[in-house]
């Protein structure tokens, strides 16, 4: 099972020039080895480029990504790993959504489909990333 950070999704919803490409071909190969995942963050943070849900959910269906709960060990595992990042003089804004999806694939063991690296190995180590730079 892979859980899918949204930058890959996004790059396909956008038809991405650069990404596009890269993103549709680790999805299908991801699909074959198991299946796709987002939690709710993901669907969140990709409602920003759907009028409507159920345009949403159709491309979701489409793209064979289902939905999995984040258990209450990600959530806490999240504020207390954000916490670290404060305290190392990490920015306030726009990254705990990256903790809330990085703490989700520790928690649950699944390997993370990316673009966006830096962040997950520093403060998820153990979790399998699938990124350009593999």
């Amino acid at each position: 099972m892979t859980l899918v950070d949204t930058n890959v999704l996004l790059d396909v919803v956008t038809d991405d020039p650069v990404w596009a490409d890269w993103s549709i071909e680790q999805l299908e190969a991801a699909a074959l080895r198991g299946p796709l995942l987002i939690n709710d963050v993901v669907y969140a943070e990709l409602a920003v480029r759907y009028e409507r849900i159920e345009r949403l959910d159709a491309f979701l269906s489409e793209a064979g990504i289902d939905m999995a709960a984040m258990p209450r060990a990600a959530l806490f595992l999240a504020g207390k790993v954000f916490q670290k990042y404060r305290k190392s003089g990490g920015s306030r804004t726009g990254v705990l959504p990256d903790f809330f999806i990085g703490a989700h694939a520790a928690v649950d063991q699944r390997d993370l489909l990316t673009r966006d690296t830096a962040r997950y190995r520093t403060y998820f180590p153990t979790v399998k990333l699938i990124t350009p730079d593999r």
